[in-house]
């Protein structure tokens, strides 16, 4: 029977294969892996065929992959991980310098589970991974959620509430936006993150929200980030949310896990970049 990530993790520390053509950027994220997850076993591989080997001789828990190996697309590295990979799942993460582009035109393929920037750096990388392997730490910080859906809301604010967050829940974007108008005059942003559906009740829509966040509100990605849920699969309306701005998107139905790592990652880098601004 194929090993489950999650019995895995409750009596054996995680193991994560790291696929890079860099040997330099290989030992950069072991070690920040080992310092940041202790336990933790990596892997890494310098190729695609090299990986495919080890894949075959045990079970993983993590894995990223660089878009461009020495032999391979990263892309076809993930296809063969999902097809012939010993395991029912795992979370395959590309890691790279240029995913924004693909991002951007929604070109990563069925077979990533998600996407990580090299230039935010391999702590972040660290914190990324650790949301998904590692059990929930209490998180802390406000989320602007904009949901008209009752039923759907209330089990959201559960997943939410559960795991330490504080939840704003309003039923439109209209509601959302004089919420952030007033927050603004008394000198807040509001929240820490937004999680907004795309169809809403009212005349705007969730793509409307993005629009007025970054634009008339004037807050960047990493001042307040954005995080969209969608059941629309046509690659080019997603794209068009990730131009307007979102940091990124969660597919409906979704999956609570996936949501809220996404969640935590988002709320971790822009606490990251705040804290660093303040530094300088």
């Amino acid at each position: 029977m194929s090993t489950n990530i999650s019995s895995r993790l409750l009596t054996e520390a995680p193991r994560v294969l790291v696929v890079d053509g860099s040997r330099v950027v290989r030992q950069l994220i072991t070690r920040v892996l080992q310092a940041e997850l202790p336990g933790v076993e990596v892997i890494g591989c310098g190729s695609g065929a090299d990986a495919q080997k080890v894949l075959g001789e045990g079970v993983f828990d993590f894995i990223t992959i660089a878009l461009r190996l020495p032999d391979m697309d990263g892309l076809e590295l993930a296809r063969f991980v999902r097809e012939s990979a010993p395991q029912v799942y795992v979370p395959i993460v590309v890691v790279s310098g240029d995913v924004e582009d693909r991002l951007h035109r929604r070109s990563l393929g069925e077979h990533v589970t998600d996407y990580f920037d090299k230039a935010l750096g391999f702590q972040a990388l660290a914190e990324f991974i650790r949301g998904y392997v590692s059990p929930q730490a209490p998180a802390s910080g406000t989320v602007l959620y904009v949901e008209d859906s009752r039923v759907v809301a209330l089990a959201t604010r559960r997943m939410l509430e559960k795991i330490g967050l504080t939840v704003r829940h309003v039923v439109s974007v209209e509601d959302a936006l004089a919420m952030l108008e007033t927050d603004r005059a008394l000198g807040w942003v509001g929240a820490d993150v937004v999680l907004t559906d795309v169809s809403l009740k009212g005349e705007l829509t969730g793509g409307d929200l993005l629009k007025h966040i970054r634009g008339e509100f004037g807050y960047g990605k990493g001042r307040l980030p954005v995080l969209v849920m969608t059941g629309d699969e046509n690659p080019a309306n997603q794209a068009a949310l990730i131009q307007a701005g979102a940091n990124d998107l969660v597919e409906k139905p979704v999956e609570e896990k996936l949501l809220i790592t996404k969640l935590l990652f988002q709320l971790r880098v822009a606490q990251h970049l705040r804290s660093h601004a303040g530094a300088e």
